[in-house]
């Protein structure tokens, strides 16, 4: 790290912040109170801009606009990055702000380019303060259904075959009796 300059998202931060299909943003309110939500969508609709940016497409969610609301009165925020199965978390400290879609249409149609469905309300960007990568011992490996899916149905597709085998072999068995 040069001088206070914090270090630089490099190519493994940006990949892994792209692969994933959500994350978990704290931020603050104005009472000093901590606000945690989770945001989801396809793999992809969090983009790294640049070595110290990261953005992504506001939907419209529950229309409480808490985290909103609280990045408009203190920016603080940190992002938690999970990848369960590998056990490997990524923390971001950063300071948000919440841009209207007209201000860069360019830019907005960047960050719709992969996004969560629904109605795009605003961008969320996220100046890069700090980030650590953090020890993977107490981290439980979980599976989303897409990981899950990928490798049950090849178990699926030769349980059926094995089953279709064994009622053919039971029928065969079952008219020499």
């Amino acid at each position: 790290m040069e001088g206070d300059a914090p270090e630089p998202l490099a190519a493994d931060e940006a990949a892994f912040i792209e692969a994933r299909d959500g994350f978990y943003l704290a931020s603050v309110s104005e009472t000093g109170w901590p606000y945690v939500q989770f945001k989801g969508g396809a793999p992809g609709f969090l983009h790294v801009l640049d070595e110290r940016t990261i953005g992504y497409a506001d939907v419209r969610g529950n229309r409480q606009y808490i985290s909103t609301g609280n990045v408009r009165a203190d920016g603080r925020v940190a992002l938690f990055f999970m990848d369960y199965p590998q056990q490997r978390r990524l923390k971001i400290f950063g300071r948000a702000s919440v841009q209207p879609l007209h201000d860069d249409p360019a830019l907005a149609e960047r960050l719709s380019a992969v996004r969560t469905p629904g109605q795009v309300e605003r961008l969320m960007l996220i100046h890069v303060e700090g980030f650590n990568w953090n020890c993977p011992q107490h981290i439980t490996p979980r599976y989303a259904k897409a990981e899950l899916e990928a490798v049950l149905d090849p178990i699926r597709t030769r349980l059926a075959a094995l089953e279709e085998e064994n009622r053919r072999l039971r029928t065969r068995l079952s008219d020499h009796t």
